[in-house]
């Protein structure tokens, strides 16, 4: 009898073996997420260190990206070969030493490029945990466990943010960017406790090694394994045409365009507000703790929008949950751009949170339903890569509208168009995943 992988993962279910994948490759996301939000926390400081313009201040943001479309287009090749397992240690490595460097930049063109070499790392981390994770996660539940993953993500934000409160008025800016060698630490816990995927075992031949890992998981769950013939384990026929030709094929063009557009928009919005949402609130007259607690707060409810994401979108699906959710990330930035006092500035804030990190999350089921094992890793990464030039994007319009003169109202209103093209684009060309097997 044959089997394939799909229906043994979906017979057991989720199990304790699911949870730890999750915890495993979530804590790593959340070391990425704080080398990731440090440099929001201290803009201020080093624009007036090294008396940056505008401009100038909204880069120390984007330096980062610039080596995270590197990262996530290398690491989508080099894991669909290599593993999903070595391509995560690599990427904390990466993005952990060289955070770690930064703290020793003398200018800003030695920490733009210290940033860009980091952003290599944490670039490549988060498409080949998202991809890892939808191998492990049975198909009803794929959704919240995908997506739930970027609540790590913005966890690492707010540990940040925390940090950052307590070390940067005290001891400076660059304290924290030491901080963020950690996670050297962190890969050793992958590379002992991290299995590989059992499809990618699968598509390059290693039953025997599918074997052992289906084996953990079913002793998770009933604590007893059947004993499984390696010849037995089947997967669905590879595609004639794999890797990067396949993701710009006549089958797969549009998914890949649509999908890196909506990442584009997506990451525009969450990097452009949030990379600077606690200088602008500092322009306005807040406190420095007052002004990161805003934030912070933003970011709690961005975990809420992530968890909440994946659940509503295994309910209702993937196209309609993506398409109400960023008509509200619209409608919650203009009133946000609008708001009259801090208690607005809190409300909305955390709406905006909330609603456009729901959004962002819910791409993710869309992006691994999208592609084969064969290339999925390379499609995910694509798409996040080129949409990853949005991150890039939104922190130099935010700094632009500011310095032509315009204000808080219009910096954060500007960013509702990028949410309104991405409604748009879900209702033309997006088509449903729910419940496909992968």
């Amino acid at each position: 009898m044959k089997n394939y992988i799909s229906d043994i993962i979906d017979e057991i279910g989720v199990t304790k073996y699911t949870w730890i994948i999750f915890f495993l490759i979530g804590f790593a996301h959340l070391l990425d997420g704080f080398d990731n939000m440090v440099v929001p926390y201290t803009m201020p400081q080093i624009a007036k260190e090294w008396a940056l313009t505008k401009v100038q201040t909204g880069s120390l943001v984007s330096w980062g990206f610039v080596g995270s479309i590197l990262g996530a287009i290398i690491a989508g090749s080099l894991s669909d070969r290599i593993g999903r397992k070595k391509m995560m240690i690599a990427a904390c490595l990466v993005y952990s030493i060289f955070s770690g460097l930064t703290y020793f930049a003398p200018n800003f063109t030695t920490y733009a490029i210290l940033r860009i070499l980091s952003g290599v790392g944490y670039g490549a981390a988060i498409p080949v945990g998202v991809t890892l994770m939808s191998e492990f996660a049975p198909t009803k539940n794929r959704g919240f466990f995908v997506t739930a993953l970027s609540g790590f993500l913005i966890g690492g934000w707010i540990l940040a943010g925390i940090i950052a409160m307590a070390v940067v008025p005290a001891m400076g800016w660059r304290l924290i960017y030491l901080i963020g060698i950690l996670p050297c630490l962190y890969a050793i816990v992958l590379a002992k406790y991290m299995p590989e995927s059992p499809r990618w075992l699968l598509s390059k031949g290693r039953e025997t090694e599918v074997v052992k890992v289906i084996q953990s998981i079913e002793r998770s769950a009933k604590g007893v394994a059947r004993e499984w013939d390696a010849d037995s384990l089947i997967a669905p026929s590879p595609p004639q045409t794999v890797g990067i030709r396949a993701l710009f094929s006549k089958e797969y063009f549009s998914a890949t365009l649509n999908l890196s557009i909506l990442y584009f928009c997506g990451l525009m919005i969450a990097y452009g507000v949030s990379g600077w949402l606690p200088t602008l609130l500092l322009q306005k007259g807040y406190s420095v703790v007052k002004s990161y607690s805003f934030s912070i707060s933003q970011n709690f409810a961005g975990i809420i929008g992530c968890f909440l994401s994946g659940f509503i979108a295994d309910k209702i699906g993937r196209r309609k949950s993506e398409a109400y959710f960023f008509a509200l990330t619209a409608v919650f930035l203009f009133l946000l751009g609008n708001a009259v006092n801090q208690w607005a500035i809190v409300v909305f804030g955390m709406l905006v949170g909330a609603t456009m990190n729901f959004s962002m999350a819910g791409l993710q089921p869309l992006l691994v339903e999208t592609y084969p094992t064969e290339f999925r890793n390379s499609g995910v990464s694509w798409a996040q890569g080129l949409g990853r030039v949005g991150s890039i994007v939104g922190p130099l319009v935010a700094g632009y509208v500011q310095q032509i003169g315009l204000g808080f109202n219009a910096t954060l209103s500007v960013f509702a168009a990028p949410a309104v093209i991405s409604v748009i684009i879900i209702i033309l060309f997006i088509k449903e995943t729910k419940g496909k097997r992968i």
